[in-house]
């Protein structure tokens, strides 16, 4: 969750610094060598990038989202943000600078379901003590943006899976970031919401107006590249504990790593849902 200007507002201080850069990181959930999930990350994200990154299941990819938004601390190297190292940052300053990142959880956006949908999407924006009335408009505003206009008193519970997903992305777009993480967003859909989910990241990533025209920074994690091979404009992945940057599409399609062929084969999209 995060929480910042409203759609149309500057977040923000204009830099020319990397929105976010990781030198020689280790990540992991935990503590000690056995919660290690990736090593010797070396990784710069710029404003406007479009990353995929692939792995298999279990590969590290969860971990490394929730770390790029705060949520977890490397366990090992260097995390900027807007060019400040994390670890030099006062809370406040590391709070406001999380604030700028949105993250959409895997598998149903991680929502209460004691809540209704539009309450959901409101959670962050209440959290920072938004006014009601600023609160409310801007969940209209995300709720129709995402197709979920009709669904806004319906608890979790009570909608589909697909739609789940979809409240997490607004959940995530509600406080109007300026990068936006999200974990295998495609898993279990179909092949229409699919399409959906891809035709709408490339309007956030070109600018929408949710999130008042700025073009979205966005980084993706996923099992099956294929929906994306033609989606994102830099692609990396993780195998056995370790970061391999893979370069742009054309990188992608002449790559001879045998574990982006596995990602892009068919059968193990199908196998991995």
């Amino acid at each position: 969750m995060n929480a910042a200007s409203p759609a149309g507002e500057k977040i923000g201080a204009a830099t020319t610094a990397p929105v976010m850069e990781l030198n020689d990181v280790t990540i992991g959930s935990g503590s000690g060598v056995e919660a290690v999930s990736v090593e010797g990350i070396n990784w710069s994200v710029a404003a406007g990038d479009y990353w995929v990154i692939g792995g298999p299941p279990g590969a590290g990819k969860s971990d490394l989202l929730a770390t790029m938004a705060g949520l977890y601390r490397p366990l090992k190297g260097r995390l900027r943000y807007f060019g400040k190292d994390i670890a030099e940052l006062a809370d406040e300053e590391f709070l406001a600078a999380r604030l700028r990142f949105g993250l959409v959880f895997e598998n149903g956006g991680r929502l209460f379901h004691h809540l209704t949908v539009a309450e959901n999407i409101a959670l962050p924006l209440r959290y920072h003590h938004r006014h009601p009335g600023e609160t409310e408009q801007r969940v209209r505003q995300v709720l129709q943006a995402a197709g979920l206009a009709s669904l806004a008193n319906h608890t979790p519970g009570q909608i589909k899976h697909s739609w789940r997903q979809r409240v997490g992305l607004a959940r995530a777009l509600a406080a109007c970031p300026e990068v936006l993480l999200l974990d295998n967003p495609l898993a279990g859909l179909g092949p229409l919401d699919s399409r959906w989910w891809r035709e709408f990241l490339s309007l956030l990533s070109a600018g929408h107006n949710v999130l008042g025209g700025r073009p979205a920074t966005l980084a993706v994690a996923c099992h099956d590249l294929r929906p994306w091979a033609d989606q994102g404009k830099q692609f990396a992945l993780l195998k056995q504990r370790r970061w391999l940057p893979v370069g742009g599409r054309a990188e992608l399609a002449c790559s001879d790593e045998p574990l982006l062929g596995e990602l892009l084969a068919p059968d193990f999209g199908a196998a991995t849902g």
